[in-house]
């Protein structure tokens, strides 16, 4: 009985004429309240077994009230009005995947206050670094910070392609390991490390980025470049744009030396080349779509990576993989020429050593562009001069203590907090959010079954499909009650950031449907589950999230510092294949579908 139901479904969904019911399963117009009874009406039978089919093409879209008259009328309609739009539509925006071209004019803005801000345009005050030494060996130097880094280019300690050989060269040998590169952008690497030197020689210093190597998560387009999204569909994609992030990553003189996995399109870790393995402990995998950035910095293969989030893809990989990451406020950095999931929620955020990186970079990074509407020049304060004894900070149930300790001790007022808003369908508006927003950047690539050739099947290939089911209106609905949710959050935030669990899922949905910008903090480590029993050196990460207001980074960022500057969990290193002379992985696990719970 289901199948035939299926085929019925299929078939009425497609304006095609319907299989007749089963004798066994008759008709019966009393099933629906609101049902005409088309019998005592003297329509034929045909007409009777139409409307019996469209009923069930109704059900998949909680629409089964209409009569039968009424439904007849709505399919004329569809067929007449509906259709025609819908292809002509199509035919203007959707014929290039991906979502690129032709932004949606609905803008989200994750906004709080309506007062003007003040702070616009105003760059940071960086610390000095006056006196950092070189080390001697190149190890110790792939583990300095960014402004470290910057500091041996300045007093010309080292020279930028001295640097980045340095980094290709861990590239090249840890990535058979870690899965996590996807091109190597050497010729262009050796070409602005080569500049970033000779401005240096002319008097020209740009500032902390100077001559400083990098990775882009491999959503983002570099011309020349080859831009997979991952994806063995895409592989062999190029898109001659420049993403407007690393436009500005460029015009501060950073080298771009990789450009780093993406899960396929942007789908947590598996990719077209493997799957992307934590340094930490490299029979783990990195989860989360931005796996490249957090893998490659957290084993010292590049300084700081710039990922993207649209539901737990810088957090996921970046507590998994022991980084400071940062998922700033969204419409804080310019997403031009980056794969689009959901215009409503993707996010641009750097990996890297430290919270003063993540710092330096998102100063680079942030501020309109021109190509993104949801972009703005975010009026953060400067968080080197963000004064914390004056703060309030919650922490949830599920903090590490550690954390909020040594604030405390630091002069932080720190108190207990809960998030008590009533939205109790959180996960379900982010999930139609994102799916809708998805579908409609690929729609060509579902409809010319390029779906089938997806590396893992149960991800966005069943999503997607479900999605084409949403009713707009019930789309619709679903933003009304993240609006909801919105001004509930709005409400209870009555501190200025609150500590908690980076990777809860209810708070990775939250955070995202409301534009919160967190950081990810390391905070420990703990030995791995079933080690061998002569040990290793593997080890799980144990990190927390500081979450702020929306266009209030400066605060999560300052209080991340500030645990920082007494603690080192940031600063340590991850075993990658040197896992210890008892320890091995003979045989590494093999590809495998990941959980269903998965992040973008």
């Amino acid at each position: 009985m289901m199948k035939r139901l299926l085929i019925v479904i299929a078939l009425c969904c497609c304006a095609i004429t319907p299989v007749i019911p089963s004798p066994s399963q008759p008709h019966n117009s009393t099933t629906y309240p609101n049902t005409v009874d088309s019998k005592k009406n003297g329509e034929c039978p045909e007409k009777i077994n139409e409307v019996a089919s469209l009923r069930c093409a109704f059900e998949l879209f909680d629409a089964n009230f209409f009569n039968d008259k009424k439904i007849l009328e709505i399919v004329k309609g569809v067929k007449e009005l509906n259709i025609p739009i819908i292809r002509a539509n199509r035919k203007l925006v959707a014929s290039v995947n991906g979502g690129l071209h032709n932004p949606s004019v609905l803008v989200f803005n994750p906004e709080w206050s309506k007062e003007q801000p003040q702070s616009i345009g105003k760059r940071f005050h960086y610390p000095s670094l006056i006196g950092t030494k070189r080390p001697k060996n190149e190890e110790d130097i792939a583990f300095m910070s960014v402004l470290e880094l910057g500091e041996l280019i300045k007093t010309k300690q080292i020279t930028s392609e001295e640097l980045t050989c340095i980094f290709l060269q861990r590239l090249k040998r840890y990535n058979h390991v870690l899965e996590a590169v996807v091109s190597y952008t050497e010729e262009l690497a050796y070409k602005q490390a080569k500049h970033a030197d000779e401005l240096l020689a002319q008097g020209v210093y740009l500032g902390p980025l100077h001559g400083i190597p990098y990775g882009l998560k491999d959503i983002i387009s570099v011309p020349h470049y080859k831009t997979t999204w991952g994806s063995k569909t895409f592989k062999d994609q190029v898109i001659d744009i420049e993403a407007w992030v690393y436009k500005r990553l460029k015009a501060a003189g950073a080298v771009l030396v990789a450009k780093l996995v993406a899960g396929s399109l942007a789908y947590d870790d598996i990719w077209y080349g493997g799957r992307t393995r934590n340094p930490w402990n490299i029979e783990e995998f990195t989860t989360g779509s931005s796996a490249g950035p957090a893998a490659c910095t957290s084993a010292g293969m590049v300084p700081f990576a710039i990922g993207s989030e649209t539901a737990g893809s810088i957090t996921y990989p970046a507590a998994r993989c022991g980084v400071t990451a940062l998922r700033p406020t969204f419409g804080t950095v310019g997403r031009t020429g980056v794969m689009s999931i959901s215009e409503s929620l993707d996010k641009l955020g750097p990996f890297c050593r430290s919270a003063t990186d993540c710092t330096v970079i998102l100063d680079t990074i942030r501020g309109r562009d021109p190509g993104d509407l949801s972009s703005r020049d975010s009026p953060l304060d400067d968080p080197f001069l963000v004064d914390i004894t004056k703060l309030t900070v919650g922490y949830l149930d599920d903090a590490e203590m550690e954390v909020v300790q040594v604030l405390a001790s630091k002069g932080v007022n720190v108190i207990p907090f809960k998030l008590n808003y009533t939205v109790d369908s959180v996960q379900g508006i982010l999930n139609f959010t994102m799916d809708v927003d998805m579908l409609s950047h690929f729609d060509k690539w579902q409809r010319s079954g390029q779906d089938d050739d997806y590396e893992a099947q149960d991800q966005w290939p069943i999503e997607l499909r479900r999605a084409r089911m949403i009713p707009a209106v019930d789309y619709v609905q679903a933003q009304r009650a993240r609006g909801k949710l919105i001004q509930e959050v709005r409400e209870i935030f009555t501190v200025d950031a609150f500590i908690g669990n980076a990777t809860d899922w209810e708070k990775v949905c939250m955070g995202n449907l409301v534009g919160l910008p967190v950081i990810v903090v390391p905070t420990g480590f703990k030995n791995i589950s079933n080690p061998p029993s002569s040990g290793s050196r593997r080890r799980t990460t144990i990190t927390t999230g500081i979450y702020a207001p929306p266009h209030h980074e400066h605060i999560a960022l300052a209080l991340a510092m500030a645990y920082q500057s007494v603690t080192d969990h940031h600063k340590q290193r991850p075993p990658i294949n040197n896992l210890g002379p008892n320890d091995s992985i003979p045989n590494p696990p093999t590809v495998t579908s990941p959980p269903r719970l998965l992040y973008f």
